[in-house]
């Protein structure tokens, strides 16, 4: 405490109180109040001069042992003492709050009519660039972008894919219905739904690329997102094959990661592909270490969804492949935690240059 709010020698119960010492109190008190300088110390000032332990507490609970002829003068003596305090220090609240009100104002004072110090455009979220890229590879090569509901029918989603109705899939865990359950609609689990409306609304060949977002009740974690990003592309046409279906990936993925890199395809299952395969990359470049990398999943159309959509596989065939935009944004740019993308810090998008 400073010199300006020290305390007079405490009083105890046998002290007497006489003019001097209720004088020295109010002087020890006034002073105080007109050295506190804000809010926090007048705070400290409230508690050492007119608490319970205050030296004009000390005096007004002495009263109690003067005699009664005395009670009534000492007690005008102490009361007046404190009503002195009292109104000093409302005054001198009033004056530091309006002083901080003041001070807060000036500080936060905003100038409209002053040019920006410091000039930010907005940008789009890598995400979106990478998206974009993946288009211009596949619209240079012919193909359309097609697009469909992110709510969408269980028909749409898992009937015309193939999916069994006992699919794992389709349980809760995998999939986000929609209340009532007697609508059959699901928040898409991925954009092959897409492929299937471009196959019915479409005049064949179809060509097209289906990018979007899509739902599913995976964990929010390093590696998984419950909504996430992907593209999936769909080719029908007469005498495609699996050369076919490979010669695509192996440009997209060059076009993608540059001249080095290098695809495989893996035996694997989906109900909607007959043959199906999972799709690895690899590029000397990688940061850490070359090696083949899983993406996503391909192979050619099962008949049945072809059937699905009311073409005949025995004159037409074609093939469908599926990735996910945040993965390709890890590998192309070493991400290592999908998080960073979606918890909007512009720090993580600056990374990737201010590109409006």
């Amino acid at each position: 405490m400073s010199e300006s709010t020290e305390l007079p020698e405490a009083i105890n119960a046998e002290a007497v109180i006489t003019e001097s010492t209720v004088a020295a109190a109010v002087d020890a008190a006034l002073a105080a109040i007109e050295a506190a300088g804000d809010s926090a110390a007048l705070k400290a000032v409230r508690t050492a001069h007119t608490g319970e332990a205050s030296p004009l507490a000390q005096l007004n609970a002495t009263l109690r042992d003067v005699p009664k002829e005395q009670k009534a003068a000492l007690g005008k003596l102490v009361g007046q003492a404190r009503g002195r305090v009292a109104q000093a220090f409302a005054a001198r609240e009033e004056g530091i709050v309006a002083a901080e009100a003041a001070a807060q104002l000036e500080a936060e004072a905003l100038d409209v009519t002053a040019l920006a110090s410091r000039y930010r455009p907005g940008a789009r979220h890598p995400l979106t660039l990478l998206q974009d890229r993946v288009c211009d590879v596949f619209t240079g090569m012919g193909w359309e972008i097609a697009e469909g509901p992110e709510v969408e029918s269980e028909w749409f989603n898992f009937d015309a894919l193939n999916f069994d109705a006992d699919h794992p899939a389709r349980a809760m865990q995998d999939t986000f219905f929609i209340d009532p359950p007697e609508s059959h609609l699901v928040l898409r689990t991925h954009t092959s739904p897409v492929q299937v409306r471009s196959m019915l609304d479409r005049e064949l060949p179809v060509y097209v690329l289906a990018p979007g977002r899509v739902y599913r009740t995976d964990e929010f974690d390093a590696t998984h997102l419950p909504v996430f990003m992907q593209f999936e592309g769909l080719a029908v046409d007469k005498g495609l094959t699996m050369a076919h279906l490979k010669g695509t990936l192996d440009h997209f993925v060059k076009s993608i990661f540059g001249d080095e890199a290098k695809i495989r395809l893996r035996p694997s299952f989906f109900p909607f592909t007959e043959p199906s395969a999972e799709l690895d990359f690899w590029h000397p470049t990688f940061k850490h270490g070359a090696r083949w990398i899983e993406w996503g999943g391909c192979g050619m159309i099962n008949p049945n969804v072809l059937r699905a959509a009311g073409i005949d596989p025995e004159v037409y065939s074609g093939f469908a492949f599926g990735m996910g935009i945040e993965r390709g944004l890890m590998l192309r740019s070493d991400v290592q935690d999908m998080r960073e993308m979606v918890e909007g810090d512009v720090r993580f998008s600056q990374q990737f240059g201010m590109v409006v």
